[in-house]
């Protein structure tokens, strides 16, 4: 029977697992640098699925007289989120490492937090992507660093791109902000 405990503790939660044989890649990295990489990048997936929901939450729920250019926006954003997922999930498997496999896996190692409210208005949408983003590319330079450290150079320049995306959508969305005063 499988428990339906909820983890308290992101302590608690497994950013690793070896590879059983059947997936076990071959990888001239030691297991302590697989397992290294593997626990900087699976809460980045995490993160990045939860900031994908968030923006297409506020993408669906948007209401105003910027509506059209925010709608494009955030689907525009959104789209990039989900592909930089597969590209970090691509990378922890390239490496020798496991990845998401679930819903509550995401929901146990995200520090994103999920926006249930049940009306937002334009701005605040524009201001909470924009921490979100400024939270996750903090956590995407130090998976960087960790990477690096263990030459694991393909998926340090992954991120290098990764990064400069997560990046650019802050500062759009920190120019969304800037004219705050018009965005109702």
């Amino acid at each position: 029977m499988v428990s339906k405990e909820k983890v308290t503790s992101k302590s608690q939660v497994s950013t690793y697992k070896p590879a059983s044989k059947e997936l076990a890649t071959t990888t001239d990295l030691s297991s302590e640098a697989v397992q290294e990489i593997t626990k900087a990048l699976n809460p980045l997936i995490a993160d990045a699925f939860a900031l994908y929901v968030k923006t297409k939450n506020f993408h669906w729920h948007l209401s105003g007289s910027h509506f059209r250019d925010y709608h494009l926006l955030f689907d525009e954003q959104a789209d990039q989120i989900f592909g930089d997922t597969d590209t970090l999930a691509e990378r922890v498997r390239r490496v020798g490492g496991t990845t998401i496999r679930s819903i509550s896996h995401i929901s146990q190692l995200q520090t994103i937090e999920d926006d249930n409210n049940e009306f937002v208005p334009p701005g605040e949408m524009a201001q909470r992507l924009m921490a979100d983003n400024q939270l996750l590319v903090v956590a995407q330079k130090a998976a960087h660093e960790v990477c690096n450290k263990n030459n694991d150079y393909a998926t340090a320049s992954e991120l290098e791109t990764i990064i400069d995306n997560t990046e650019r959508r802050k500062w759009f969305l920190f120019e969304i902000i800037q004219g705050l005063d018009n965005t109702k």
